[in-house]
């Protein structure tokens, strides 16, 4: 991967240390082969073995490495640092392979991946073009609603949406390790190796103890990746005394080399980093940096060194760019989870011959135009025809698949009936020519919500969860009942009919939400943090003491028919009774082996492979006690005849999606189960 905030490694220049010519003063050509060989480890790891081979964490420390570089330089010259021009100079060179990559993947998104992964794909664009990709996978990683079943193409933009970051906070430290000094009159390697070590030890810190509490969300933290970089510019800093015997240095230079090569098989690199282990290939990178140019025919640095490996340095940045959309977008295409050895060498060849056009004829020319280089207003105008050439596709695109969706919502009445085509007295006057709603692009919006975020009065007290989960719909004037929804995504997707059935007859509707968690007193089948959020949400129903609790009754199981109550459910409707707080709760709905969605796509809604015998999902009777056996504490309500009429779970009916993915029914859906679903909530409401 290029990282161009230094101009001190090139690879269009040769070594040929054999025939006794040396390189010139500042040229490393083994961190040109360190970088090629850490992009192979990525690819290889990614195609053939499905793990991460800590290549990346190689790349950020050779970022900063040669960054500091420069700006030593600059510093020992008194050169000004000028970092507009910096700027200017390094994103022209980062932003037109990227966003011909951007481009060519959302291209073959559209050609070859299913429309449901569309969204997916358009608001990723946005993240990887304003390196902040790494932010909305830190943020998918903890979001129980994002939908991980399919990978990104665009998921490797987070080590450079890190880095895109880093290139713009690194020069203003630079800057002002420079200032102060110049007013200490203190070296500038002294005050940048304070600064720095304290980014290492405060990020190596925060980062250990993240990965520790919440890893998912760590590895993609810039927060957490800043000591990485501390690393390579303190390397940079103190290279010039890193002065190591021959002897040592080849020893440094193949334990180094041995080290980065081994790590993706020894450690965890995806599940374990970026805390302290991933200090393994870091070091590994140093030791082979430290070690440098030996001039022995026995050195690691005679192989970092070869003209192949050093020209493949020159690829590395559009040839990490070009292997995971390809590798993703065959896996999705072909159906595999997996890459043999004919299909990864016929990926790794695509991705170089990209990687060489992308190189040879966008980022060569663009970083060899003496034009360019030398006006920052052209430089400015090629980084504003590449945003604006990704921003007019991406939005574009976006703003067909919104027109598209609101035509099929206008005809949805009488093209798309969905539960009420089951009802009795239910009249098709559908053509039969319209697709299934919701709009496979619009999947994102189908969960439930209610239009108001509690605060004031209406919000929980002393859990965070609680608060986060907590909206309402209030009522004109004096309610006549107040419901109140606690639970999980699966309650949570019955919000639609109840909202409607709310604005019919002037109910207030306020939902405590927590997903994966469903509601009961506590129990050992539940997390910590769940335990917590019922007992928060118990004492806010007994605060305000809701005409009925709305929850959900049991857990179905996507392999097989078992089927149980809700752990605490009987105990926790006691507590609210003696309240006078009456429970309804919901059977759950089937849940699948399989995206209902994806095998829409592939095989159509009517296949075999998209429909299930609810005898194969279900059990025979709910698992909950009745009524009687409660004392009247908990009623219950079952929608599985309108979820899998005729006794079969199919993913349409009524010319709607009844599944957003495997387990979770659309809002589109439930809204159309309106007319039984207050009848039959009313029933239970004593």
């Amino acid at each position: 991967m290029r990282n161009d905030g230094t101009t001190a490694v090139h690879g269009r220049h040769r070594v040929k240390q054999a025939s006794g010519l040396t390189p010139r003063e500042g040229y490393r050509p083994e961190v040109q082969g360190l970088r090629a060989l850490a992009v192979l480890m990525v690819v290889t790891y990614h195609i053939w073995f499905d793990r991460v081979s800590g290549g990346v964490d190689i790349f950020l420390l050779i970022s900063a490495f040669l960054m500091t570089l420069t700006f030593v330089k600059k510093s020992d010259r008194d050169a000004p640092f000028t970092l507009r021009a910096h700027w200017v100079h390094l994103f022209k060179r980062l932003l037109p392979a990227a966003a011909v990559v951007l481009l060519g993947t959302i291209g073959a998104s559209l050609l070859l991946l299913p429309r449901a992964t569309w969204t997916m794909v358009l608001e990723q664009s946005w993240a990887s073009l304003f390196y902040v990709q790494n932010w909305l996978l830190a943020a998918e990683s903890v979001d129980y609603y994002a939908d991980t079943s399919v990978a990104s193409p665009l998921q490797h933009f987070w080590s450079l949406s890190i880095q895109g970051q880093v290139f713009v906070l690194w020069p203003l430290l630079f800057l002002a390790a420079s200032l102060i000094a110049q007013g200490l009159r203190l070296r500038f390697r002294t005050v940048s190796s304070v600064i720095f070590g304290l980014i290492f030890v405060i990020s190596l810190g925060f980062s250990i103890y993240q990965t520790d509490t919440n890893q998912s969300y760590a590895y993609f933290d810039t927060r957490a990746r800043l000591w990485e970089f501390a690393l390579g510019t303190l390397l940079a800093l103190a290279l010039p005394y890193l002065k190591l015997p021959k002897a040592a240095a080849i020893a440094a230079g193949w334990l180094g080399l041995i080290g980065m090569l081994s790590v993706g098989y020894v450690l965890d690199v995806e599940g374990e980093f970026p805390g302290f282990v991933a200090l393994c290939p870091l070091l590994a990178a140093a030791l082979i940096i430290t070690a440098g140019q030996t001039g022995s025919r026995f050195g690691a640095d005679r192989l970092l060194s070869w003209g192949p490996l050093v020209k493949m340095g020159d690829l590395s940045y559009a040839l990490y760019l070009w292997h995971w959309p390809i590798l993703v977008i065959y896996l999705v295409y072909r159906g595999q989870d997996t890459v043999g050895p004919i299909g990864g060498l016929g990926i790794i060849s695509l991705s170089l011959a990209l990687a060489y056009l992308t190189t040879r004829f966008v980022e060569h020319p663009l970083r060899s135009q003496p034009r360019l280089e030398a006006s920052r207003v052209r430089g400015l105008a090629v980084i504003g025809t590449c945003v604006t050439l990704v921003a007019v596709s991406v939005a574009s695109v976006q703003l067909v698949m919104q027109q598209q969706a609101q035509a099929l919502i206008d005809q949805s009445d009488t093209e798309n009936p969905g539960a009420y085509s089951l009802m009795t007295g239910f009249v098709d006057r559908s053509t039969g020519d319209s697709p299934p709603i919701p709009d496979l692009g619009s999947l994102g919006g189908e969960w439930g919500v209610l239009g108001e975020k509690c605060e004031g009065q209406h919000a929980p007290e002393g859990n965070e969860i609680a608060v986060r989960g907590c909206s309402f719909t209030s009522a004109q004037g004096t309610p006549t009942k107040e419901i109140l929804v606690i639970g999980n995504s699966h309650v949570e997707q019955w919000l639609g009919p109840i909202e409607l059935m709310a604005w019919r007859n002037n109910y207030q509707v306020t939902s405590l939400l927590n997903g994966g968690c469903s509601y009961g007193t506590e129990s050992d089948a539940r997390t910590s943090d769940c335990n917590t959020f019922n007992d928060a949400a118990t004492d806010y129903a007994l605060k305000r003491k809701p005409d009925a609790v709305f929850v959900m009754g049991t857990t179905s199981h996507k392999a097989t028919a078992e089927e149980r109550t809700v752990a605490g459910l009987e105990d926790a409707s006691q507590v609210l009774k003696e309240a006078g707080i009456q429970v309804i709760a919901i059977r759950d709905n089937p849940r699948f082996p399989v995206n209902m969605i994806t095998c829409v796509e592939e095989h159509g809604a009517d296949s075999a492979e998209c429909n299930f015998p609810l005898s194969d999902k279900l059990a025979a009777t709910a698992p909950v006690p009745s009524a009687e056996e409660t004392g009247g504490a908990l009623e219950f309500v079952d929608m599985t005849d309108l979820i899998c009429p005729d006794r079969i779970c199919g993913p349409v009916v009524g010319n709607v999606y009844v599944y957003l993915d495997d387990n979770h029914l659309t809002t589109t859906y439930t809204k159309t189960t309106l007319p039984e679903f207050e009848d039959r909530f009313l029933a239970a409401l004593n």
